[in-house]
């Protein structure tokens, strides 16, 4: 089995949701749905909740966030979880990972492994998938 990378681009609408619970209005955090379609070779919806807090300024934070992939990778069908860290500083991402989330492939992806990388360029965000699959 070796590493394969599939390269695209996807779009992104984020929006801000409200705390649930009085938990998670006391912890003040930033809660925002992700809707996301990718196009390439990861041809794929996936829907998602992102966590983020700002550390007490506007360009400095951090975010967490998975999300529900569902689709075909390379014309296999199926779905699977990613889930995102990342550290900002000064509004640029540090320390950013994505991640496959172990056993969450489903139908032809199931055993599905690896990491995402994203990247955003003149607005529009990209990305480079490094997987393993049987």
């Amino acid at each position: 089995m070796s590493m394969r990378t599939a390269s695209g681009t996807f779009d992104v609408q984020i929006a801000p949701q409200q705390p649930d619970n009085p938990q998670a209005e006391a912890a003040g955090l930033v809660r925002l749905s992700l809707d996301k379609r990718y196009h390439g070779p990861l041809d794929a919806t996936a829907q998602g909740e992102m966590l983020a807090d700002s550390g007490g300024g506007k360009k400095d934070g951090a975010y967490v966030a998975m999300e529900r992939v569902t689709g075909t990778l390379d014309g296999r069908s199926g779905s699977f979880a990613l889930v995102h860290r990342a550290l900002l500083r000064d509004n640029v991402p540090q320390e950013w990972t994505v991640t496959v989330v172990p056993g969450s492939g489903t139908e032809a992806l199931a055993g599905l492994e690896g990491s995402l990388r994203i990247s955003v360029r003149d607005g529009q965000h990209h990305y480079a998938f490094e997987y393993l699959l049987d």
